[in-house]
């Protein structure tokens, strides 16, 4: 249950750090909203929305800006926030999953449509891609929070599965249904978490290098940087010194 993840199924954050801020500020206020829209205003009787601030807090989001996404998740009146997932292939035959909230089905169908189609993609059915791939729980921690031996011994009393480093996290993963029951263990020893929530993984990573590669995190980058998009998972698997590359 210990060992280094590469990266597959890695969430691509890029940007200057003030847009990447307001960008993660927005995306976690949107998932408060629906939070509570769906499970009410009270975080103890409301997992998801437990979570959701726990997010906002670990990144430093403003505590009015936690309160207003409440607020307006509780208000009369408020917008509908849909949830949809669409699912396609990028350059190379990399599968990608994307998760949104969106008041405007048509114009966010049309941003992720116009994304895969500038970066040689496309969009595939539902199921296309998922059908290969799991839903888990994952609780993510920053590296200078713990060991990794200190953080695989807390992940094991926690009841998770597998707990492992990618990039700058450590990351623990668990069975959707224990979720809860991991991160909260893990709060208690670590404090809040950088996220908690359900993702989508595989097992399946394709290798991808040269100018794809290079295409591929264009889209991938362009999907994240949309307002609707909460989250994008891909299964591409790209080596240290190409990545490096990539980075420069």
């Amino acid at each position: 249950m210990a060992g280094h993840s590469k990266f597959a199924n890695i969430q691509h954050r890029k940007g200057a750090q003030d847009k990447k801020r307001a960008s993660m500020f927005t995306k976690i206020a949107r998932e408060i909203q629906a939070a509570v829209k769906l499970g009410g205003a009270d975080p103890n009787a409301n997992p998801r929305l437990f979570r959701a601030m726990a997010s906002g807090r670990a990144v430093n989001m403003p505590k009015d800006n936690i309160q207003r996404a409440i607020d307006k998740g509780s208000g009369a009146g408020t917008e509908q926030l849909d949830e949809i997932r669409y699912e396609g292939f990028g350059p190379g035959g990399i599968g990608v999953i994307v998760e949104c909230l969106t008041d405007n089905k048509n114009r966010t169908a049309g941003e992720v449509r116009s994304a895969f189609s500038k970066h040689g993609g496309n969009l595939g059915e539902s199921n296309s891609v998922s059908n290969s791939w799991r839903k888990v729980g994952e609780v993510r921690y920053a590296l200078p929070v713990a060991s990794e031996d200190a953080m695989l011994e807390a992940a094991i009393e926690a009841g998770a599965d597998d707990c492992v480093v990618e990039g700058e996290h450590h990351v623990i993963t668990c069975e959707m249904n224990a979720l809860g029951g991991v991160a909260q263990d893990l709060a208690k020893k670590f404090g809040d978490a950088v996220s908690a929530k359900f993702v989508w993984r595989t097992d399946i990573a394709i290798p991808i290098e040269g100018e794809a590669a290079e295409t591929l995190m264009k889209l991938l980058t362009q999907l994240d940087d949309l307002d609707d998009v909460q989250d994008v998972y891909s299964n591409e698997d790209i080596s240290d010194e190409e990545m490096a590359r990539l980075s420069a």
